[in-house]
């Protein structure tokens, strides 16, 4: 095998692919979170970074005629794995799949879970992107949301990425915590711009109560109030307004970025870039048909090679649904031109009616090539967005 698998000439590649790759672990499960993830041991993420591996190999023969453009580890907490074993993953995709020379990838990471040690590994293993789940830089607001750091330990993990050579730094924030004030989270934000060097991406996103976490356990019992609905989008017009003076474009509702560092990985989710998932729950969209792969952890360690299931095979109206609904999230929208491209027949047809409502309402912009939210849209979106379901 070749370092990277037959990687001679991009235009013999029959089109682009991202990865997604699932690590589950975490310390402790923070308390709005309800993604697939919990503590374990390290003989079990051994075991489970090898069926990852072998469900890598496994799936490689989808990949033909394919560049691999990105590469996402999301989780839990990625950065719990120590760097031979990113190392062993990273080997693995190259000596199966076409990934690209410039292909950008990430991981996620939390403070408190990283070492030097490690991140110079990870950045030989090929991690050019960081993503740094802060969340808050107010420690009391961390407490209440069950983190495992301080805003002094998130400082000490984001000055040794820099110091180890990492660029493309993202940086998580939530807003809408509970009883937060807006100036409490204009704060956190002012510490994150002031940060030297200051990160190249920010993601800023509106908490939100996921059914069977703990947090929503406590607000059900009443023991915190959640910031009004005007609050949520005052915290979201400030953000936007800092951001743009601070020399950050935003390309899509939640996320923000320096010219140039927008994340290639997100925004093939939004325009419908195929995608293989790997490891526990991991989900997959290839060939318009979307896949979801085993969630019991021992069946999954077992068998990796048989632990992605077929979940839906989209029709011509899902995915003319699926590209309005996740292209109007980024501010470029969504082309007319490739409408028609994709589907045989002019955006306006399938959602002229729909497209002139909202354009009459102030929420959104029909020109020449593309539709795409104002900011009052924005504000809006998801009840603009809804609008676009055919059923």
């Amino acid at each position: 095998m070749t370092e990277n698998k037959k990687y001679n000439d991009l235009e013999q590649c029959g089109g682009e692919l991202e990865l997604y790759l699932h690590i589950p672990f975490c310390v402790k499960k923070c308390k709005y979170c309800d993604f697939l993830s919990f503590p374990t041991d390290s003989t079990t993420m051994k075991s489970y970074v090898d069926a990852l591996c072998r469900e890598i190999r496994w799936k490689a023969g989808q990949a033909g005629g394919y560049v691999v453009r990105s590469i996402f580890f999301g989780g839990g907490t990625p950065s719990l794995l120590l760097g031979q074993w990113m190392k062993q993953i990273m080997d693995t995709i190259r000596e199966n799949y076409v990934v690209s020379p410039m292909a950008e990838i990430s991981m996620e990471s939390n403070p408190g879970t990283l070492t030097k040690e490690k991140l110079l590994t990870y950045k030989s293993a090929g991690i050019n992107r960081l993503s740094i789940g802060l969340q808050s830089a107010d420690d009391r607001e961390l407490k209440m949301l069950g983190r495992i750091h301080t805003y002094s330990q998130f400082l000490e993990s984001y000055q040794m990425a820099v110091e180890c050579g990492f660029e493309n730094i993202n940086i998580d924030l939530m807003s809408a915590l509970p009883n937060q004030k807006t100036d409490v989270f204009t704060r956190s934000l002012e510490k994150v711009l002031a940060l030297n060097p200051p990160p190249v991406h920010l993601s800023v996103y509106s908490l939100i109560l996921e059914e069977e976490t703990e947090l929503f356990r406590e607000y059900e019992q009443d023991s915190f109030r959640l910031p009004s609905e005007e609050e949520d989008r005052k915290m979201y017009a400030v953000t936007g307004r800092m951001l743009e003076q601070a020399g950050y474009g935003q390309y899509e509702i939640s996320n923000y970025a320096r010219p140039g560092f927008e994340c290639i990985h997100n925004q093939g989710y939004w325009t419908r870039v195929p995608y293989l998932g790997f490891g526990l729950g991991a989900a997959g969209f290839f060939d318009e048909k979307r896949y979801k792969n085993e969630t019991d952890l021992r069946k999954y360690i077992e068998a990796p090679e048989s632990a992605c299931q077929l979940t839906e095979v989209l029709g011509t109206q899902q995915q003319m649904e699926e590209m309005m609904f996740l292209g109007l999230r980024m501010n470029q929208g969504v082309s007319k031109h490739a409408f028609h491209q994709c589907f045989g027949k002019p955006m306006e047809e399938i959602y002229g009616q729909v497209i002139q409502k909202n354009v009459e309402n102030g929420l959104l912009i029909n020109e020449a090539d593309r539709v795409y939210l104002t900011k009052k849209g924005m504000d809006l979106c998801n009840y603009v967005m809804t609008q676009f379901l055919l059923s």
